[in-house]
């Protein structure tokens, strides 16, 4: 007995001990808490049981602040170190920000003060809210040019200022894109300016300063009549809607001092939508136009001459000494040459019609293909100027060169073709024979050259031999290139075929009661086939005292069409005398 209760008295002790390590809420207790519960403040947590954190939780918490300390650490390190002028150069341009102070444009006028292109003004609202963003705020002129038809080859279009993608300019300057905008650029687009602007943190404007004014384009003015530009175009337009021909183009020039009163091409683009770009299925209509809107057809585009060649050759037989301008040919229609490899075999040199007996001057006027074959490559017992005379008189009058000095880039003429033997073999690699210089001598074969060629050309014959170079600005001193060294008096004769062109021949649509014009047509045929034609009128006016030069072509016409250039002329030569009657007051 004895012995149990000491071993109940060992077992108590112990599990004493083990009470005070990890004591046991006992029943009693939690009954005595519950009962005690409305005296607790529970919002302060009271009477809540708390257990202590492992000190496991602690560590890992502690390790992940400390991992991001370092990345606060390392971030903060990279953008004071690493990056940290870029920041600093942020914060000052959001601060203090330059902008560019766009130069207005210099405006262009035609000849008679017209504004044909300018700067439209600041919109409205600027009169009394200068600091709004259509105004102060990086304002950039807009480009307005006239709605005037026939224009947009000599003026040309813009580029605006460019931006990047964060809103800066990296071209602060108008750009010149085609015609006189493009190659009088550095006389139009002035220089920007520049200023700081103190910005807030919303971006408004607190204050401004500027560093450096714009500086203004400078004006030119133009050679061009608006007026006579208009007509011009408008009547290849009219004749080219009407026959069918695919395009058509037209130069006046001033035969003493070079300046060019209209150059058109028919069709044109828009410079306002070109400029604008707003438009862009305008845009891209007129890129995607067939009818080559964007083609200068004036300066750039190469044409078959015909007969308007013929007046050149005829005052090189006559300086030549190889016929007198009263001898008779006597054409019947054709010339035959048998062949040098089989005399039964005849080639036939075919005219446009049966003339019968002509001299030089009317050989000019009523345009006799089988005169100017005799005078051209020699027939029977006339001697022939030969294609090295033909080259050398044609070439005389600028035709096939490209020598124009001094001249704006976007007037140089395309070099153009006059058909030799060394272009032969060169090209074909062929030889030449009389059948080339045959047709060499009426304006076909290898011929090419283009209106501005021409109307240089005719400017010379009407002159008497000066050659001028064309300029489009008005009051420029007069170039000239080279001098014809020609008797007048074999100029007259030339002068006189050309005149009586008008009166009876094949120029006779020119013959108008108010002016006295001299003129030569020509019909190049194209292709093998010849279903198709160039349509030429050139000529000059007043025929006593010549002042101006023109040249019409119409282009890719059908053959058995008789409407072409010559029409188109006499539509603006009744245009010109009813809005610039001032061109014919001197007869």
């Amino acid at each position: 007995m004895q012995t149990l209760w000491k071993s109940f008295i060992k077992r108590t002790r112990l599990g004493g001990r083990r009470n005070r390590r990890s004591r046991e809420i006992d029943p009693d207790e939690v009954l005595i808490d519950s009962s005690n519960l409305p005296r607790y403040d529970t919002s302060r947590f009271e009477g809540r049981l708390e257990k202590s954190i492992k000190r496991r939780s602690l560590y890992s918490v502690g390790a992940a602040f400390a991992v991001i300390a370092v990345a606060v650490f390392v971030q903060a390190a990279s953008m004071e170190l690493v990056h940290g002028s870029d920041y600093r150069t942020m914060s000052e341009d959001n601060l203090l920000r330059p902008e560019p102070i766009f130069a207005g444009r210099g405006v262009i006028f035609d000849r008679n003060g017209v504004l044909l292109a300018w700067n439209a003004p600041p919109p409205a609202s600027c009169a009394s809210d200068a600091t709004s963003s259509q105004c102060s705020d990086e304002f950039v002129p807009q480009r307005e040019y006239a709605t005037t038809t026939g224009l947009a080859h000599i003026l040309g279009y813009v580029q605006y200022p460019s931006k990047d993608s964060n809103g800066f300019y990296y071209q602060e300057d108008f750009q010149g894109m085609a015609g006189a905008e493009k190659y009088f650029d550095s006389e139009l687009k002035g220089q920007a300016g520049s200023r700081l602007i103190e910005v807030d943190a919303h971006g408004k404007i607190v204050s401004e300063n500027t560093i450096q004014p714009p500086v203004q384009g400078k004006n030119i003015t133009l050679s061009i009549d608006s007026r006579v530009e208009s007509d011009l175009y408008n009547s290849l337009e009219d004749v080219a809607k009407k026959v069918g021909y695919t395009g058509g183009a037209g130069v006046i020039m001033d035969v003493h001092t070079g300046e060019l009163i209209a150059l058109t091409s028919y069709p044109e683009y828009s410079s306002q939508i070109m400029s604008d770009k707003t438009d862009v299925a305008a845009v891209q209509a007129m890129l995607n136009d067939p009818g080559l809107p964007f083609l200068n057809r004036a300066i750039d585009g190469l044409y078959t001459p015909g007969s308007i060649v013929k007046p050149y050759e005829a005052i090189g037989a006559l300086d030549a000494h190889i016929i007198d301008p009263d001898k008779i040919i006597h054409t019947k229609g054709y010339i035959s040459i048998p062949s040098p490899y089989d005399p039964t075999k005849v080639y036939l040199f075919k005219d446009w019609k049966n003339l019968g007996d002509l001299d030089m001057r009317h050989a000019i006027a009523m345009s006799s293909d089988a005169y100017f074959y005799t005078v051209g490559g020699g027939y029977g017992d006339q001697k022939g100027l030969g294609i090295d005379n033909i080259d050398k008189y044609e070439g005389m009058f600028g035709l096939g060169t490209t020598t124009m000095d001094g001249v704006p880039s976007f007037l140089y003429p395309k070099a153009g073709i006059i058909p030799t033997p060394a272009w032969k073999k060169a090209t074909f690699n062929q030889d030449w024979y009389l059948g080339d210089t045959y047709h060499s001598a009426i304006g076909q074969y290898g011929w090419l050259v283009t209106p501005m060629q021409i109307v240089r050309a005719v400017g010379a014959m009407a002159n008497y031999g000066t050659v001028l170079t064309p300029t489009i600005l008005k009051g420029q001193q007069p170039h000239v290139e080279s001098v014809v060294n020609i008797p007048r008096a074999d100029f007259d004769v030339v002068h006189q075929g050309m005149r009586l062109g008008v009166q009876i021949g094949t120029s006779i649509a020119l013959n108008v009661p108010f002016a006295e014009f001299a003129g030569k047509s020509g019909t190049a045929e194209l292709g093998v086939t010849k279903d198709n034609v160039n349509s030429w009128i050139t000529g000059f006016w007043p025929y006593q005292d010549p002042k101006y030069a023109f040249a019409v072509t119409m282009e890719h016409g059908s053959v058995h069409e008789l409407i072409g250039a010559a029409a188109a002329m006499r539509e603006t030569i009744y245009a010109m005398d009813a809005n610039a009657p001032e061109y014919f007051s001197q007869n």
